[in-house]
């Protein structure tokens, strides 16, 4: 068997790995870097690119100061108590920290969404902005022969626009007013945005530093050495390899989402719509199971609602799923079940919306709440895009659509009594801009992402013109939140909880430090940032 030797070998090019292969190569440390796919990013490469990171500098400098108490206090009850409270200080003091490092060496600055709200900005502690940072756009021609490295996001990738333009463009309640020839115009010249850009500035830093991530190299297997972790075994090329660690492994390869028998065993949903990269197996939790890790929060995920365009495949492997975050919180679109029943608040965050997904009906043994639709009509269209739809073109055949309720509930299986029951007790609520039954549109995160020029309120609006349409929609997962517990140097910790000697993890491939919660947009991207390079430090200082 090959063997090759350095200070630190790292599992996954998303945002924890990367992080952690940055400050490991400021430290002086000789990384392997492997990638199980074809390509460097992961996950965080076709998400939005946003960091939650209370603290920062930039936030500070635009007068938004934080009171300490009053944030650990969102952070323990957005975390619904089973969170790591033991490693909130070290968010709030590390994190700031980190972002500033990561700025320098990759030679960006970040910007401070100041009106991007908390996802719970009315619990005590919660804010209505500062604390999410965005990242500018990245001109992926500053890699040269090696831009085809780089995973795009496979959704909206050819429309590179930063978190701040999409705000003041208003992308979802105004999308037929956005600049298309200039924005069309930036995907063709090589530029990209949100997590594809903040995984381009650090890849072109690290290849300047001679470190090339090693892609189709799976991490396996971990080599215990000196009663600890002394390496990995690697796939790659249809061989096995060990590469030996002299300092340390970081585990950064992700969650186990797009594993149907861990998920399975874990979830409490059947969760077959996962929108990560399909290499995230699960490879981590079984290295770190392997060595008698301390697993935490294994029934939770970064939950989001999904929908399906039929034939999209990402990495020509699986099916491509997308984050529903914009059609159901707009006027004029409810979600319901096969009763034709609401059953949450279709505003509320992703994470905290899904949820009501998992109910079950205890009389029936099943689920409650599934199948799903989004349900909108007419006057939807003619404001907004409905996936696939738009005025002005024909409704594309996998959205079931039809001139009455009763017509579309016949084609969906959807209770026409329950459905044409519910559409009139929305209408009655949209005229009024009140929903008792859920309270959508109370919340400063449900009317952020509603219309600003609804006429009666940004989240509501009556279904009452044709065509209706019925998009099935799904519980899914940005990744999932469950691994092995880590400390503040982000060291793997046994069931005893003593940290196993040589062993780290960061990101997806540790356990969240925020529970069954999601505190703000880029809390996933912060945690991968922070315990990444706290791993390095660790192990390369």
């Amino acid at each position: 068997m090959k063997i090759e030797e350095f200070d630190l070998v790292i599992a996954g090019t998303g945002a924890a790995g990367m992080s952690a292969a940055l400050r490991a190569e400021a430290l002086g440390a000789k990384i392997a870097l492997v990638e199980k796919s074809a390509y460097v990013g992961g996950t965080t490469a076709i998400s939005g690119g946003v960091v939650w990171a209370p603290n920062n500098h930039h936030q500070r400098a635009a007068g938004h100061e934080e009171d300490r108490d009053l944030l650990r206090a969102y952070m323990k009850r957005v975390s619904q108590d089973r969170g790591d409270e033991s490693l909130f200080d070290t968010y709030i003091d590390e994190l700031p920290r980190a972002i500033r490092f990561l700025e320098e060496r990759a030679d960006f600055e970040f910007t401070p969404l100041l009106d991007y709200p908390d996802y719970q900005p009315e619990l005590i502690g919660g804010r209505e902005g500062g604390r999410s940072l965005d990242n500018p756009l990245y001109d992926t021609k500053r890699l040269g022969v090696d831009r085809p490295l780089l995973r795009r996001n496979l959704v909206n990738g050819a429309l590179p626009l930063t978190i701040g333009e999409a705000m003041a463009y208003r992308v979802f309640s105004n999308p037929f007013g956005l600049p298309y020839q200039e924005i069309v115009q930036r995907g063709k010249d090589g530029i990209v945005h949100g997590g594809a850009a903040l995984i381009g500035r650090m890849l072109e830093r690290l290849l300047r530093a001679g470190i090339r991530p090693r892609l189709g190299a799976a991490a396996k297997r971990l080599h215990l050495e000196d009663g600890g972790v002394g390496g990995v075994y690697v796939e790659e090329g249809g061989e096995t390899l060990l590469l030996k660690a002299r300092r340390g492994v970081v585990l950064a390869s992700g969650g186990f989402e797009w594993d149907p028998e861990l998920r399975a065993q874990f979830l409490p949903i059947e969760m077959k719509h996962p929108l990560s990269p399909p290499h995230n197996t699960g490879d981590a939790l079984r290295m770190a199971h392997s060595v008698g890790a301390a697993l935490r929060t294994m029934n939770e995920a970064w939950w989001t609602p999904a929908v399906q365009i039929p034939g999209e495949t990402v990495d020509d492997i699986a099916p491509l799923h997308r984050g529903e975050f914009s059609i159901r919180c707009l006027p004029h679109a409810i979600i319901v079940n096969r009763r034709g029943r609401r059953f949450t608040n279709e505003a509320r965050n992703y994470n905290d919306m899904t949820k009501p997904f998992f109910d079950q009906d205890s009389s029936r043994h099943e689920p409650r709440n599934l199948p799903a639709f989004l349900i909108a009509d007419g006057q939807y269209l003619e404001r907004y895009i409905f996936l696939a739809a738009s005025r002005g073109r024909p409704i594309p055949e996998f959205i079931p659509h039809a001139d009455s309720l009763e017509a579309l509930a016949e084609k969906t299986g959807i209770d026409p009594t329950g459905l044409v029951d519910e559409v009139a007790r929305w209408n009655e609520f949209s005229a009024r801009g009140e929903d008792p039954d859920f309270g959508r549109g109370s919340s400063a995160f449900d009317r952020f992402y509603g219309d600003p020029e609804a006429p009666v309120h940004p989240n509501f609006g009556p279904i009452s013109r044709p065509p209706f349409m019925a998009l099935p929609i799904h519980p899914g997962a940005m990744g999932t939140k469950g691994g092995p517990r880590v400390d503040r140097h982000a060291r793997v910790l046994s069931v005893e909880g003593e940290p196993i000697k040589g062993l780290y993890a960061a990101g997806n491939a540790q356990v969240s430090i925020f529970g069954a919660g999601y505190p703000g947009a880029g809390a996933t991207i912060g945690q991968a940032i922070l315990f990444g390079t706290l791993a390095a430090e660790h192990a390369a200082g």
